[in-house]
């Protein structure tokens, strides 16, 4: 659980989502809750679901901000709808609120009483996250909604990101979603939808976020790292995907220089060359905070997931498609197999303690046998 405040942002750097003012690309999802509130339909539940990085926090809390401010007249009020009588006023045609707000400045900094955020706790004696949201974090869940609304209005709860639930705290949520209390939004990020129950899927409304386009991508990185070259937001919109925060991770934990030694080790396939291979492992070992490795263990799964498309996309340079020899050899499931090892690997790694080194040198010899096969 968590209701720490984060850091404010400054201008040229994106702001947490709990305190970010502006949702950029994800109209269609904004006015897709918007008029279900005004409607005086809005479920308990919502399943925001999309790749990571495309606005899926900056939603939730502004949904959050937005139903503390709008969903509150003088107290909870009777009716048809889950705010009922809440709409007297005029509808609001937006989900914008004002930060300076007493009561979104509750939210931003964690203090608001009806308000909990549940995500991975951190380890401290291990100085990492864990692995997963267990059944002891989801527990809070019904401590809170068994009290009385502490401001006399909604409670809204937010799940980032619901994939991390283990199968006893996805259960228990379960449980939550099917005797879901009154004047309580429960809204779910789910960067992988297909891993929650479908018994979840059925008791939530869904919001399916898309990547972001290329203009609104090119936007936000003018605005959050103006100081890249052309040629660096070029490299950062073919990598990320559609995901601005993919490409601002990236920009930060040097990505564009990781991707260069990936995309240079690769077209030395289908034999590799394995002094160069080495160099790229002690790169994942020096680094004790692990941001490296989890870097390139991104840019190696960008890696396979495009060779099983039949090539790698993101060279420098306009327009510029890199084909490696390997992209079309050998049958789809054995590369599949191949992106599905490295990808629990990758999984593994902070869990079991495992050597960042010798997982990158498996997972590079594992691409190259599918590529000699």
């Amino acid at each position: 659980m968590s209701n720490k405040p984060e850091p404010d942002g400054d201008d040229d750097i994106a702001p947490p989502p709990r305190n970010n003012p502006d949702l950029i690309g994800q109209e269609r999802a904004e006015a897709e809750f918007l008029a279900a509130y005004n409607g005086r339909r809005v479920p308990h539940a919502w399943l925001l679901s999309g790749p990571k990085g495309i606005g899926k926090a900056t939603l939730a809390f502004r949904i959050a901000r937005f139903v503390f401010v709008h969903g509150k007249a003088g107290g909870v009020a009777e009716g048809p709808g889950l705010f009922g009588d809440d709409l007297a006023a005029a509808p609001p045609d937006g989900l914008a609120t004002d930060l300076a707000n007493p009561i979104c400045r509750r939210v931003v900094s964690g203090g608001h009483a009806d308000f909990l955020s549940l995500e991975r706790g951190y380890n401290e004696k291990a100085e990492r996250l864990n692995r997963d949201i267990s059944i002891d974090d989801v527990r809070a869940i019904g401590g809170f909604l068994s009290m009385t609304p502490a401001e006399g209005g909604w409670r809204v709860i937010i799940i980032d990101a619901a994939d991390d639930m283990n199968p006893n705290a996805a259960n228990a949520v379960l449980k939550v979603l099917e005797e879901p209390p009154a004047h309580a939004l429960i809204i779910l990020i789910s960067h992988n939808a297909a891993r929650l129950l479908p018994t979840i899927h059925s008791r939530c409304r869904h919001l399916n976020l898309a990547p972001l386009d290329n203009r609104a991508m090119g936007d936000l990185l003018a605005r959050f790292r103006p100081e890249l070259e052309p040629s660096a937001k070029e490299i950062l919109l073919n990598l990320s995907r559609g995901s601005i925060g993919r490409a601002l991770r990236l920009a930060d934990e040097g990505g564009i220089g990781l991707f260069d030694q990936v995309r240079e080790l690769l077209q030395t396939l289908p034999r590799l060359n394995i002094p160069m291979l080495h160099k790229l492992g002690d790169v994942a070992a020096r680094d004790r905070s692990g941001d490296t490795f989890r870097t390139l263990a991104e840019l190696i799964d960008m890696c396979l997931v495009n060779i099983t498309k039949g090539g790698i996309e993101g060279a420098h340079g306009a327009g510029a498609n890199l084909h490696l020899p390997i992209a079309q050899s050998g049958a789809l499931e054995r590369w599949f197999g191949v992106w599905e090892k490295s990808n629990q690997l990758f999984r593994d790694t902070d869990s079991l303690n495992l050597d960042r080194k010798q997982v990158i040198l498996d997972t590079f010899l594992s691409i190259e046998d599918a590529a000699r096969s």
